[in-house]
């Protein structure tokens, strides 16, 4: 690495990837192996700590909210067995008090939902004493709204009515949302 606040990957380049999110899951498997990492992956909580029990991994990636539980279960697991391991904690749900609890049982890092391969990377190797550098394109505050609104719009197969209930909007605002086009 030429950067100097980036650690080496290192002999043991294993790396678990926990997420539910197949196509994300794949793209992302693909962009760590092509970075050097032995990727595994997996879409539960039971596949997640299936592996970690096999063997620890040097490096993970765990998506916090999975169809059958909490992501933070997998990251202890690995900390039981691996207390060096280096682990990014990914939502799409981002807020403080999840953050604090994913560091507290011992996420190295805390990514919102999406993060691309190279702040991933960062996270997992960025010493502790240095903060990875901030993202040079982050999505405008509209465009994780519009995310977030379209993430829980398909979560509700399409039913406009039931995601403004679960969003505590108006469903009139939601269509109108839902006409336009992404914000950048």
């Amino acid at each position: 690495m030429s950067d100097d606040r980036l650690l080496d990957i290192g002999e043991d380049n294993s790396l678990l990837l926990l997420d539910d999110d197949e196509p994300f899951l794949r793209r992302l498997a693909r962009a760590m192996e092509k970075r050097g990492f032995d990727v595994v992956e997996a879409q539960s909580i039971a596949e997640g700590k299936r592996a970690v029990a096999q063997k620890a991994p040097a490096f993970a990636v765990v998506d916090l909210r999975l169809e059958d539980g909490n992501g933070l279960d997998v990251v202890e697991a690995i900390r039981e067995k691996r207390d060096d391991a280096r682990i990014v904690v990914l939502t799409g749900y981002g807020a403080i008090a999840t953050a604090v609890a994913a560091v507290k049982i011992g996420a190295t890092d805390y990514l919102s939902k999406p993060a691309d391969a190279n702040d991933i990377m960062n996270a997992l190797l960025t010493r502790d004493e240095d903060r990875p550098p901030p993202p040079e394109n982050p999505m405008s505050a509209d465009r994780v709204k519009w995310e977030h609104i379209q993430r829980v719009y398909e979560l509700c197969d399409r039913n406009v009515s039931e995601t403004a209930r679960r969003l505590n909007m108006h469903r009139r605002t939601l269509q109108r949302i839902l006409a336009k086009r992404s914000p950048r």
